[in-house]
């Protein structure tokens, strides 16, 4: 959902992946003469040193996303996520690079009672995904300069449609068994979720090129909108499949106890008052998206294959990256 935003502002880009989800999530990219693909490891310098020539900007999503994903091969994901983090910003540096946005995540506040959790709220991953995301925080900091401003995001979870779908994230996992099952089953409830549609934090990424340097460089935000239980986000996507006629049938909510204990209310309030950042989706328009897109057939095979599940699609990968 970013490289096509990249490319309509005038960009041009250069996409480093593994495409371990499929090579065709920007087929439908528009101005493709301006976007170049490679496909190669964050691991490897040499391939690093190509890539970033010539680059004014650096958008830092690559790692093994998620808790399972992580713990399926700690030593994989911590050297993709942690290990080969300094060295790129390094290379960045070296390149030329002048402005690098890196996305950490919001559950690196792991549990916290607080009401509102700001950007000095104490950091107590209860994970090493999150204890490592957490952690490449300061370095890229530490390296600011007059010519290169680092910006560090942490996310709330994302939600909505994407050609690269992920059906493992909260509201999405809710309305995708809704639709498919007409059962949304939820594993404790009480655990509170902050949420940011896809539209709006691709939005940002776009936002933080654009903005005065001064304005950004040296500076964390947490981007979040909606705070909810996981329980009030499903009886929010059963009503408004039910209520807007997404849905034929329906839906009942069921309850599992549960041993995933992140808990915490992110403030988003430094974002809108230091660069004006107010996110204009909700949850119901990501159900929205999502049940529009299961509609028209966009999210095929959706409760069996392992593309829209990151630890699923990282245990079919699994020999081919103890190889590499």
């Amino acid at each position: 959902m970013l490289v096509p935003k990249l490319l309509a502002a005038g960009y041009r880009v250069r996409v480093l992946d593994w495409y371990l989800y499929g090579r065709d999530v920007l087929a439908g990219a528009p101005n493709r003469e301006r976007l170049e693909e490679i496909v190669g490891d964050i691991r490897d310098a040499a391939l690093l040193r190509d890539a970033l020539e010539d680059c004014h900007a650096v958008i830092h999503l690559a790692c093994i996303s998620n808790d399972p994903s992580f713990e399926l091969d700690p030593a994989l994901s911590r050297s993709v996520n942690y290990d080969a983090f300094e060295p790129l910003v390094r290379l960045a540096k070296e390149a030329g690079v002048r402005r690098f946005v890196y996305a950490s995540t919001s559950s690196v506040y792991g549990v916290s009672d607080q009401p509102n959790v700001t950007e000095d709220h104490p950091l107590v991953p209860l994970t090493d995904y999150n204890r490592y995301k957490g952690l490449c925080e300061p370095i890229l900091l530490r390296e600011r300069t007059d010519r290169f401003a680092p910006v560090v995001i942490r996310p709330a979870t994302v939600c909505g449609y994407s050609p690269r779908q992920r059906l493992d994230l909260t509201v999405n996992i809710l309305t995708t068994h809704a639709v498919h099952r007409g059962v949304i089953t939820v594993f404790g409830g009480s655990q509170m979720r902050p949420n940011i549609h896809i539209q709006d934090i691709t939005a940002l990424y776009l936002k933080l090129l654009e903005l005065p340097v001064e304005r950004v460089a040296g500076e964390v935000f947490n981007a979040g909108y909606q705070n909810l239980t996981v329980e009030r986000i499903a009886h929010l996507v059963r009503d408004t499949l039910m209520s807007e006629g997404l849905i034929d049938r329906p839906v009942a909510i069921e309850f599992q106890s549960s041993d995933d204990l992140r808990s915490y209310h992110i403030c988003s309030d430094r974002i809108r008052e230091r660069i004006g950042f107010v996110p204009r989706r909700t949850i119901e328009d990501a159900v929205r998206d999502l049940a529009r897109a299961f509609a028209a057939g966009l999210i095929p095979e959706a409760m069996t294959d392992d593309r829209y599940h990151n630890i699923r699609t990282m245990k079919s990968m699994q020999p081919a990256n103890a190889a590499a």
